[in-house]
């Protein structure tokens, strides 16, 4: 009788366990789902400013090439240049740059939960990936709305060493963005080149980069 009895206690006490605890299941249950994608105030702004031209086009100017001190025609050769902010979610932006009639590269800007990280998606005529592609880098600060910096990583200063370019391990990309101007620079030890385009005056926009 003692056993039945003891028992009968078990079952009402887990009943009454079980019933003072919904709570904690509806709370489990709101929890499911995907993570939130994180950002702060100056990646947000930045990366915005620059969705706001999604789909327009801007060809560019050098202002700025150390290199042109000993070849007149400088990095890209005068080759006309535009940019076109042709692809844009909420956490990636995609902005084909064109020298000339090189299709090959497209810039690559994603919110990653820890920052901002741009990589160059290169690629051959075919569409085939070239052998230095997703080269980049991510930011280690807030940076500025106006101001990001890019710092070479891991992958990308392998791939240098890897590839004989050990000089550009200390790469920094930097882009930046003002009402009338988008700015693309490349700077490192004895290296600096920077691309300025117009952002009050849109072009066509050009056909689909290589690959895309």
């Amino acid at each position: 009788m003692k056993n039945i009895l003891f028992f009968l206690l078990c079952v009402v006490a887990t009943k009454l366990h079980a019933d003072s605890a919904p709570a904690a299941s509806q709370k489990s249950v709101s929890a499911k789902g995907p993570a939130p994608l994180v950002s702060i105030p100056t990646h947000d702004a930045f990366f915005n400013a620059i969705a706001a031209h999604c789909g327009k086009a801007f060809e560019g100017k050098v202002s700025k090439d150390n290199l042109a001190a000993q070849n007149q025609s400088g990095t890209f050769g005068g080759a006309k240049l535009v940019m076109h902010v042709r692809e844009c979610t909420d956490s990636q932006l995609f902005i084909p740059f064109h020298v000339g009639d090189d299709a090959s590269r497209t810039w690559i800007i994603t919110k990653t939960g820890a920052g901002l990280m741009l990589k160059h998606d290169h690629r051959h005529e075919d569409g085939s990936y070239h052998k230095s592609t997703m080269y980049g880098g991510h930011t280690i600060d807030a940076g500025y709305a106006e101001l990001q910096s890019f710092p070479a990583d891991a992958y990308s200063k392998q791939l240098f060493i890897s590839s004989g370019i050990t000089a550009s391990i200390d790469n920094v990309w930097q882009i930046m963005i003002y009402p009338n101007r988008f700015s693309y620079r490349l700077i490192r030890p004895a290296r600096e080149v920077q691309v300025d385009f117009d952002l009050s005056a849109p072009i066509a926009a050009p056909d689909a980069p290589w690959g895309y």
